[in-house]
C-alpha cells in the first residue's frame, strides 16, 4: 500500500492551474533541487519551490483524483467502444464530457429523437384522430431540433472544431438538422405544409442516441456487407435483363399477354417472378400458346431463385461472418489500449508497476460510483490472482471480466437445511435426493409429454361453439396440481435462492402461474382473462431439455433476443423513411374503384351486387394498403416485406402516378432483402457459433437446468479485511462506505471463522463464448498488438525515486493477460 506522498506517474492535472493536459504534451521535472517546474506544450513555466505539506498533501490528492477520474473515462471509451481521439483533453471539455455521459442527457436524447419521429403522426397527411394544427407541430418540431442542437454544442465543447468536424456521424447530424430547421422554419412561416421528403432523414437523430448503439452497430456492418451484396447483385439484375430480352423476343407477338408486351414490362414481370408473388400467373398466358414455353420460367427460376439467391446468402454469411470475428479483435484490444491508458494513469513514480487498492478504489469511485466498499475490495481481490499488493498489468486486462460481478458469500452450509431439527433435516434431504435424482426429471418429462398429447386431443375435439365459461377441464385441474407439487417439492428441496437462480426453474414457476390464474379466471367466469389458458402448451418447452442440441437451440434463441430486437428498430427505422417518402408520393392516391385501366383492378374493387332478392358488397379489399397517413404506410410496407401479392399493390399505385413509381417499390424490395438477408446471416452466424463452440467444449452437464454462468471465487481474511477498513477511513469516511466492510467482520463473528469465501456471478455473454472460441485466435492478437502498441524494452520508462521522472505516455512492456488465466469457471 503506497504513503501519502506518492506521486502520479502521469500528472492529468498541472498545479499551476492548467488543468488536464495532453499525455503526449505533459512532462514533470526537478531541476537540481532547486525548484519544481512544468514543461507544458515545450514552455518551461516555473512554480514555487517551497510549499507547506498541507498544501503538498492538497495538491496530491487533487492530481490523483484528476487521474482516477480520466482513468475511468478511458475504460469506460474501451467499453463503450468510443474511440480515444474523442477524449476530453481540457477542464472546459471534460465538464462538457461529464455533462453529455450521464443518463439523464442519454434520456433527453432518445426522447428528443423520438418526438421528431412520432411528429409524422400529427403532420399532414396525419392520422386522423391525432391531427394537430401546423402551429403547433411546427412548434414542437423547433423545440425538438433546439434541443439536437444544444446536444451538439455540448459535443463541440468537449471534442473541439478540429476534432467536431472530423467526426463524420456528428457532421452528418449537423447538416441534417440545418437542414430541418430550414423548413421548420418555412412551414411556421407560411402556415402550410409543403412536400418534406427530408423527414426520411429524422431517425438520423435516434441513431445518433448512446441507447442506440446496438442499431448503428446494426448499420455499420450492412454498409460493411454492402460491397459483396452489390457484387452478387449485380450478377442477378444482369441474368434478369438478359431473360427479360428473352422473354420480350419470345412472348410479345402474343397479344394476350400482358406481361411481356414490353421491355419494361418484361423486366417488371421477371422482377417480382424472382419474388415468386406472380408464379404461375406470370407463365400461364405463355404456357397456354405452347407447354415448351415452361422451360423459360423454369430455367429463369433455377438460376435467379435457387442459385445466384441463395449463393447471395452464402456471400453475405461469409461476410458477415468475418465482420463479426473482426469487430470481436477490434473490440477486444480495444479494451486492451484503455486498461494500458487507465494503468498509466493509477500507477506512481514509486511503484510505477503495479496498481494498490487504494489506487483502484479511487478508479472505482469514479467508474461505478454506486458499487459497495466491500464490492470494489473483492473486486481487487478477484483481480489480484498472484496475491501481491499490487495489481499487475496483466491481471488489470482482466477488468472487464470482473467489473459486473454480483457478490455474495458462499454457504458454509453444503444445503439450506442442514441446520434443522434432526426430524426436519431427514424429511427435507428425502425431498432433495428426489428433485434432484433422474428419475424424478425423467417422470416430470413424461406428464408434459402427456400433457402435450392430452391438450392436443382436448383441441381437436372442440368444435366452433365450444366455450371456455362451460366447464373447467379435469385434465387442467389434473396436470396443473402435478406442476404445481414439483414447484413446492423443488422449492422445499433445494431453496428459495438455488431454485430461483435457474432460468429453467423460474420459466416453470411463471409457466405454472400464469397455469393457476388462468384456472382462476375459468373458475371465477372471468371471461377477458381466459388468454392466460392459452400459456398451457409453454410447458411442452421443457422437453427440450433432454436433448443438447434442443438445449444449444433455445440459447441461441435466448441469446439472440437483444439482438433481434435491435435489429427489428434498424428495420423499423427504414420503414419509417419509406413510409415518408411514400406519404409525400402516393398519399389519397387509392381509393376504392380506382385502377380500372390497370391489370389488377378487381383487387380495388368495390360494387354492390344482386342475387336475386340479396345484395352483396364484393371488395377486393387492396385500396387499403395505402399511403393516407404514417400507420398505415407501416402496414403497406410490411405487407411488402412479405411480398405475397406485393406486385398488386405497385401495380395499383402505378396506374393511378406514373411508371416510374415502380422504382420506389423495387428499391423498398431491395433494401428490405439487404436488411433480411443481414438478418438470416446473424442467425445462422449465431447457431453455427454456438454448435461449434458445442463442439469444442464437450464439458460434461449432468444436470441441464445447471446455469452457473461466469463464477469467480475470491477468500477473504480477517487482517485483510480490518487492513481495508482502516485504509477506507482515512481516504473515504462515510458511513455507507464502511457499513459493507463492517458487515462482512460481522459475519465472521458470527460464523466463528476468521476468513470467507465470496462467489461473484455474472451471466454469460458472447464475448466470453468467443474468448474460449479463438483461443488461438487470440493470442496472435495479442502478440500482434504487442508489437505495434507496446513500447520495447525499459528505455521509455525511467524512474528515479529521488531524481526526476520522464514517462513515456504509451503502455507499459507487459504482455496481455492470457484469456484463460485466473481462478473463475465458465459453466
Amino acid at each position: 500500500m503506497e504513503s501519502d506522498d506518492d506521486v502520479p506517474l502521469i500528472l492529468t492535472w498541472d498545479e499551476s492551474n492548467s488543468g488536464l493536459l495532453h499525455d503526449e504534451e505533459s512532462e514533470r521535472g526537478d531541476q537540481n533541487g532547486g525548484g519544481n517546474y512544468d514543461i507544458v506544450n515545450n514552455a518551461v513555466v516555473s512554480t514555487p519551490g517551497v510549499q507547506s505539506s498541507k498544501t503538498q498533501n492538497a495538491a496530491l490528492k487533487q492530481s490523483w483524483e484528476m487521474n482516477y477520474q480520466e482513468a475511468a473515462i478511458y475504460l469506460q471509451e474501451g467499453e463503450n467502444n468510443d474511440k480515444f481521439f474523442t477524449h476530453p483533453r481540457n477542464p472546459k471539455a471534460l465538464a462538457a464530457y461529464l455533462f453529455a455521459h450521464n443518463h439523464l442527457f442519454y434520456m433527453m436524447e432518445l426522447v428528443t429523437g423520438l418526438l421528431l419521429l412520432l411528429l409524422s403522426l400529427c403532420e399532414a397527411p396525419a392520422v386522423p384522430s391525432l391531427r394537430l394544427d401546423i402551429y403547433v407541430h411546427a412548434t414542437l418540431e423547433l423545440l425538438a431540433l433546439l434541443l439536437v442542437a444544444f446536444e451538439l454544442c455540448m459535443k463541440l465543447r468537449w471534442l473541439g472544431f478540429h476534432t467536431f468536424i472530423r467526426h463524420k456521424r456528428t457532421m452528418v447530424k449537423t447538416c441534417v438538422l440545418l437542414l430541418q430547421f430550414v423548413e421548420a422554419f418555412v412551414v411556421l412561416i407560411r402556415q402550410t405544409s409543403h412536400m418534406r421528403v427530408t423527414r426520411a432523414l429524422r431517425p438520423i437523430f435516434l441513431v445518433d442516441c448512446r441507447y442506440c448503439g446496438a442499431v448503428r452497430r446494426n448499420l455499420r456492418q450492412i454498409f460493411q456487407s454492402l460491397p459483396s451484396f452489390i457484387d452478387i447483385l449485380l450478377l442477378l439484375l444482369f441474368f434478369m435483363v438478359i431473360f427479360a430480352i428473352l422473354g420480350f423476343c419470345l412472348f410479345s407477338t402474343n397479344t394476350a399477354d400482358p406481361y411481356f408486351n414490353s421491355l419494361e414490362n418484361s423486366l417488371v414481370s421477371l422482377f417480382v417472378l424472382l419474388t415468386t408473388a406472380n408464379f404461375p400467373d406470370v407463365m400461364m398466358p405463355a404456357y397456354s400458346k405452347n407447354r415448351w414455353s415452361c422451360v423459360f420460367f423454369i430455367v429463369y427460376l433455377s438460376i435467379e431463385l435457387y442459385f445466384i439467391m441463395n449463393l447471395l446468402l452464402a456471400v453475405v454469411f461469409d461476410t458477415f461472418n468475418d465482420v463479426e470475428k473482426m469487430k470481436f479483435k477490434s473490440l477486444l484490444l480495444h479494451k486492451c489500449s484503455a486498461i494500458d491508458h487507465a494503468f498509466q494513469l493509477l500507477v506512481s513514480r514509486q511503484r510505477p508497476m503495479g496498481v494498490s487498492l487504494k489506487q483502484f478504489d479511487g478508479l472505482m469511485r469514479f467508474y461505478r460510483p454506486r458499487m459497495s466498499a466491500r464490492d470494489r475490495f473483492l473486486t481487487f481481490k478477484a483481480l489480484n490472482t498472484s496475491g501481491a499488493p499490487m495489481l499487475s498489468l496483466q491481471e488489470f486486462y482482466k477488468f472487464y471480466e470482473v467489473i459486473g460481478l454480483k457478490w455474495k458469500p458462499r454457504r458454509s452450509r453444503e444445503h439450506w437445511f442442514d441446520d434443522l431439527p434432526h426430524t426436519a433435516f431427514l424429511i427435507f434431504k428425502g425431498i432433495h435426493l428426489v428433485v434432484k435424482s433422474k428419475a424424478f426429471q425423467y417422470a416430470m418429462y413424461v406428464v408434459v409429454a402427456i400433457n402435450g398429447v392430452w391438450i392436443l386431443v382436448e383441441t381437436f375435439r372442440m368444435d366452433s361453439g365450444y366455450s371456455w365459461s362451460e366447464f373447467v377441464p379435469l385434465s387442467y385441474i389434473v396436470f396443473l396440481t402435478i406442476y404445481g407439487v414439483e414447484v413446492l417439492l423443488k422449492i422445499a428441496g433445494l431453496g428459495p435462492l438455488a431454485y430461483f437462480s435457474s432460468g429453467w426453474n423460474l420459466f416453470d414457476f411463471s409457466v405454472t402461474v400464469f397455469a393457476f390464474l388462468g384456472l382462476i379466471a375459468l373458475a371465477f367466469n372471468m371471461e377477458p382473462f381466459y388468454f392466460i389458458v392459452v400459456l398451457r402448451p409453454f410447458q411442452l418447452l421443457r422437453l427440450f431439455k433432454i436433448k443438447q442440441r434442443y438445449r444449444n437451440v433455445l440459447d441461441t434463441m435466448f441469446e439472440l433476443f437483444p439482438r433481434m430486437a435491435s435489429l427489428g428498430l434498424t428495420l423499423i427505422i427504414f420503414y419509417y423513411s419509406f413510409a415518408i417518402v411514400g406519404m409525400e408520393f402516393f398519399a389519397d392516391m387509392v381509393y376504392p374503384n380506382c385502377c380500372n385501366t390497370s391489370t389488377v383492378a378487381e383487387s380495388y374493387r368495390q360494387i354492390n351486387k344482386t342475387y336475386g332478392n340479396k345484395t352483396v358488397l364484393e371488395e377486393g379489399y387492396y385500396y387499403l394498403n395505402n399511403f393516407n397517413d404514417i400507420l398505415s404506410s407501416f402496414v403497406t410496407l410490411f405487407e411488402l416485406t412479405v411480398v405475397n401479392n406485393w406486385y398488386i399493390t405497385m401495380e395499383g399505385v402505378t396506374s393511378m402516378t406514373s411508371h416510374w413509381s415502380r422504382l420506389y417499390f423495387m428499391t423498398f424490395y431491395i433494401v428490405t432483402m439487404v436488411v433480411m438477408t443481414i438478418i438470416v446471416a446473424f442467425i445462422l452466424d449465431a447457431f453455427v457459433f454456438r454448435m461449434n463452440f458445442s463442439r469444442k467444449n464437450r464439458d460434461p452437464v449432468d444436470n441441464p437446468e445447471d446455469e452457473n454462468g461466469i463464477v469467480f471465487e475470491v477468500e477473504v481474511g480477517r487482517e485483510e479485511v480490518l487492513a481495508t477498513l482502516e485504509l477506507y477511513k482515512q481516504t473515504c469516511p462515510s458511513v455507507s462506505s464502511l457499513s459493507s466492510l463492517s458487515a462482512v467482520l460481522q459475519a465472521m463473528d458470527k460464523s466463528g471463522h476468521t476468513s470467507l469465501v465470496y462467489l461473484g456471478r455474472r451471466s454469460r455473454t458472447k464475448s466470453d463464448l468467443s474468448i474460449k472460441m479463438y483461443e488461438e485466435e487470440i493470442q496472435e492478437w495479442y502478440a500482434e498488438y504487442s508489437s505495434e502498441c507496446l513500447p520495447q524494452g525499459d528505455e521509455n520508462l525511467n524512474v528515479d525515486q529521488s531524481g526526476p521522472v520522464v514517462a513515456d505516455p504509451s503502455p507499459s512492456q507487459e504482455q496481455p493477460l492470457d484469456s484463460q488465466g485466473g481462478r473463475h469457471s465458465i459453466n
